[in-house]
């Protein structure tokens, strides 16, 4: 039998953050996870990566993950060009005018995952079980009993949901979700480039959705979001290499010369889900678990990363009783309200740039042209933009 004060099911990049958090706190932490641990990187890009804010780097920074990050791969952007496609509007702001080293880092998944098993490694409070699958939970007043397909017990004073965006905790718990379908794919792949980055990360709104260009260590080499219908994403998706670089090219206005596709190609559906219930008893949602958002800003990660910064803060910071009910509502509380700010304004942006209405194209031109002529108002954009 396994008795650990935390219990987190699910080893991604939210949950390895949380474990690492609190195990550096010594609160014993057990994190199970059904899929193998994290390879070691190789020379090829991963097709999932995050636009890192500097609140995550900082929490990174805190947590000593940051430096092996920086030593696998990582790109700095300091500089980003949102552009209107079918509009005269257009916004660009560099780290130069917030006065900052940079706005934030593009890094792979696998890299970040990598960096937070390899410090976890040496923590004496924390127990990594990959491969590992759970048959069974139930809870008391005051534990959590998880039984493993092993026939294994584990008691833990709290579990952790952080098993992604169809969680299978949520469900056991009847924790009731909003969802709405975005009735887009986002296809994801990466790019070289003629021209070189700059270090700039770009993204165009197009009438059927927007495409983002991130840039990546290899200053001709970007990865590429590409947010659009079903159809045109399977069209894209069918589409020999020499038509798909010059779809990408003539949709990022040829901002970055010739393209040149690098990788496979592969999409997934976009859906918003957010949990109206985190809390459970003795069991809590984080991450894609609670909630689910549009990729247009690259929000995701850093979302996830804040309920773990903030889980921790309250966990470490409990001097009785280990994730008290008070503690948990207000964990629940106040990443909700976040959530829900974020959702929100995902969903206002999307319909905004959605479509070719005029009245919706001279809004948008306005708008974005007054943003970035107005010196307050954009600093205040930029500061949203980068999770400051």
């Amino acid at each position: 039998m396994k008795q650990a004060q935390v219990c987190i099911v699910g080893g991604g990049c939210v949950g390895l953050t949380l474990a690492l958090g609190l195990a550096k706190a010594d609160i014993s932490v057990v994190v199970l996870d059904g899929a193998p641990t994290q390879a070691l990187p190789t020379d090829e890009y991963g097709l999932r990566v995050s636009a890192l804010s500097i609140a995550s780097q900082t929490l990174l920074e805190q947590l000593n993950v940051w430096p092996e990050i920086i030593a696998q791969r990582a790109c700095a952007y300091t500089h980003m060009d949102v552009r209107d496609a079918d509009s005269f509007g257009k916004i660009a702001f560099n780290n130069e005018q917030l006065e900052l080293e940079h706005l934030g880092h593009i890094v792979e998944n696998d890299i970040i995952r990598f960096a937070l098993i390899k410090e976890l490694e040496q923590q004496s409070s924390a127990t990594l079980m990959f491969d590992t699958q759970y048959q069974q939970i139930h809870q008391s007043e005051s534990d959590v009993f998880i039984t493993l397909k092993s026939g294994e017990p584990i008691i833990a004073k709290l579990l952790v949901a952080a098993d992604g965006a169809n969680s299978a905790i949520r469900k056991q718990f009847n924790m009731a979700l909003s969802f709405k379908d975005y009735d887009h794919h986002a296809l994801v792949a990466t790019v070289k480039t003629k021209e070189q980055h700059a270090n700039t990360a770009r993204q165009v709104f197009l009438p059927t959705g927007p495409l983002a260009f991130l840039p990546l260590s290899d200053e001709h080499t970007h990865s590429i979001v590409w947010s659009t219908s079903p159809n045109h994403c399977d069209e894209l998706l069918a589409m020999d290499d020499t038509a798909f670089n010059k779809a990408v090219m003539a949709a990022i206005d040829g901002q970055c010369g010739l393209c040149e596709v690098q990788s496979a190609r592969t999409a997934f559906p976009l859906k918003m889900r957010y949990a109206q219930q985190w809390v459970s008893g003795k069991v809590v949602l984080i991450g894609d678990a609670a909630h689910t958002i549009h990729p247009l800003a690259g929000l995701g990660m850093n979302l996830g990363l804040k309920d773990a910064a903030y889980l921790i803060e309250l966990l470490t910071s409990d001097s009785k009783e280990l994730a008290s009910t008070r503690t948990l509502r207000d964990y629940e509380r106040t990443r909700k309200l976040d959530a829900q700010k974020h959702i929100a304004m995902m969903q206002g942006l999307k319909e905004l740039f959605a479509g070719a209405n005029p009245v919706k194209k001279l809004i948008r031109g306005v708008g974005l042209s007054l943003v970035d002529n107005l010196g307050p108002i954009k600093h205040l954009f930029a500061k949203e933009a980068i999770g400051k």
